[in-house]
């Protein structure tokens, strides 16, 4: 074979070689871009819940880095949340969810149980878990971040189990959007109005 019609031939091969290195090289961004539009992001508004910011903070913390499919970010000033905290002389409380993008559920930080010796960022990160669609599990061990109050005054792991993780990343398996809700009752677009109170 001439030079010439090597070094033609050659450079066919390599623009192909490239071309397609290049589209396989594009499929994982394609896929990462799925991922990423699987994440269902959630705001909270923590602006009634002074004091309570270093704990709200810690417990949403504790919740993204046990989560994938599930982002919790602070809400804009004035702008609209899913999940909106209080603070309250009352026992910890919150709706039952798992709470949906442009839906709201409400979260009760109560003095009461910190009156009492319980930790707050782990009443915090508790009650977020009711808002993702954790009931309690008491009573429980301290392991157990759904087991509450009932793992004593002395507990202050503010993690989710490996059980409550999983529970969660189902809770969020897909994205759903506002109108693709259906509640318990068979309702479109209504979330769980079912309050969870933390007494012991």
């Amino acid at each position: 074979m001439p030079l010439a019609t090597w070094i033609k031939a050659g450079t066919s091969a390599t623009t192909l070689v490239l071309a397609m290195a290049g589209s396989a090289s594009a499929a994982p961004a394609v896929e990462q871009a799925d991922t990423q539009a699987a994440v269902v992001t959630l705001r909270y508004d923590d602006s009634r819940a002074p004091g309570w910011e270093a704990a709200i903070a810690a417990g949403v913390a504790s919740w993204n880095a046990g989560v994938t499919n599930v982002k919790l970010v602070e809400a804009a000033p004035g702008g609209a949340a899913e999940i909106v905290i209080v603070a309250t002389s009352g026992w910890p409380q919150a709706t039952l969810g798992p709470v949906r993008p442009g839906r709201q559920v409400r979260v009760e930080l109560g003095s009461q149980a910190v009156n009492q010796g319980y930790n707050k960022t782990r009443i915090a990160a508790h009650e977020l878990g009711h808002s993702l669609g954790l009931p309690d599990t008491k009573p429980g061990p301290c392991s157990q971040l759904m087991s509450g109050s009932s793992a004593g005054t002395a507990c202050t792991s503010a993690v989710p189990n490996a059980t409550e993780r999983s529970r969660v990343q189902s809770n969020y398996a897909n994205a759903f959007t506002a109108s693709d809700i259906t509640d318990i009752t068979g309702v479109t677009g209504v979330t769980h109005s079912r309050a969870l109170v933390d007494a012991p």
